[in-house]
């Protein structure tokens, strides 16, 4: 069958290498639009992508400065209320409290032991008869004014309170209210650690011996114990691990014991205890007393001189006595033998006249 010459839509196809040239020339322009390249397609790509870094440019400086400006107002107060909150939920809360009034004739004054930082709250109560508005309280540390306390008044009755924190050596010491009227009316509260216990009297032993030094803190328990020797006014801090004649060890954390072992005569002195707190440190102090074994003898030996003694005066006035006595009996034989012989040559001469009168008259 022949195609009619006449009809225009009845024409031949169009040749092939043009197709493929335009497909090749879509499939560039796709890729350089995928890779970025500005260059494959300049009047559609530039102005988009310019559009796009514009709005996220602009949205990123927006949070930016929201961030910048938020954080001030929000974060600091937070964070200093819950620093607040929780540092005073970590300590331990004591409140102490002291009743004045206008007739108080001394001070009044309280004495408190801690042992670690505490939140403190201190009220004085004031009685008076007179006018309230007119007495002016105040509070001391010491003599160093404070401030920073309350002040309240019901009927006749003047509160003030103060209220600290003690976490420190520092703050320990005397705080004082004070209320001035016609006459100053003070309380006064005293903080101290705890006191160490040690042994009130002489600890006596004797040279050769070993001895055990005690040292407790009631209701306590303290961070460290360490032990000093006193040589005269300086004290020198016991080393157990250079010298094997002390050792340190305790039964419980409040209580410490310094073993002495091989006493001599240069072992006796004071000996101290210190207590370690988180407020501060608290000493005893241990006499030692070394004696050689003569020293108990001594006493004895002084008993057997006055013996001795005694008996040799007691036999000494016997002797004397016993002396005299044969003296005086001497005396008396020497006198009674005089007498017999006075008596014997009388008793002759007497006779003598007698023979002479009998032969007379026998005569």
């Amino acid at each position: 069958m022949r195609a009619l010459p006449d009809l225009p839509g009845l024409r031949e196809p169009p040749p092939l290498l043009p197709r493929l040239l335009l497909l090749c020339l879509l499939a560039a322009v796709r890729r350089s639009w995928a890779d970025g390249n500005t260059t494959g397609s300049p009047l559609t790509s530039l102005p988009i992508r310019e559009e796009m870094m514009t709005k996220y440019s602009n949205l990123s400086v927006e949070s930016h400065n929201i961030s910048l400006t938020a954080s001030p107002l929000t974060s600091l107060p937070i964070q200093e209320e819950m620093t607040t909150k929780y540092s005073n939920l970590s300590l331990e809360r004591h409140k102490f409290n002291v009743s004045l009034t206008e007739h108080s004739s001394e001070p009044v004054e309280k004495n408190i032991t801690l042992e670690r930082p505490s939140d403190i709250e201190l009220t004085c109560q004031f009685t008076t008869s007179g006018n309230v508005n007119s007495i002016n309280p105040t509070w001391k540390k010491g003599d160093e004014q404070l401030k920073g306390y309350r002040v309240t008044a019901t009927g006749n009755i003047l509160h003030t309170q103060y209220r600290f924190i003690i976490d420190s050596n520092k703050q320990m010491g005397s705080y004082s209210c004070l209320f001035e009227e016609e006459k100053e009316q003070r309380g006064t509260f005293n903080f101290r650690v705890p006191e160490v216990q040690g042994i009130n009297k002489p600890l006596i032993t004797y040279v050769g011996d070993s001895t055990v030094l005690i040292c407790k803190c009631q209701h306590c328990s303290p961070l460290n114990w360490t032990w000093y020797s006193s040589n005269e006014s300086v004290q020198v801090p016991v080393d157990v691990r250079m010298n094997d004649k002390y050792a340190i060890n305790g039964t419980n954390a409040n209580e410490t014991r310094l073993r002495i072992m091989q006493l001599s005569e240069a072992d006796k002195g004071s000996y101290w205890c210190h207590a370690v707190f988180e407020l501060g440190e608290s000493q005893e102090r241990v006499e030692l007393v070394v004696l050689s074994y003569l020293v108990p003898l001594k006493p004895f030996l002084g008993i057997v001189v006055e013996v001795v003694l005694l008996v040799s005066v007691i036999l000494f006035c016997e002797m004397y006595t016993q002396k005299k006595k044969m003296h005086t009996d001497d005396g008396k034989e020497f006198e009674q033998a005089v007498q017999l012989k006075s008596d014997d040559s009388n008793g002759i001469e007497n006779n003598a006249p007698r023979n002479r009168k009998n032969e007379s008259m026998s005569q």
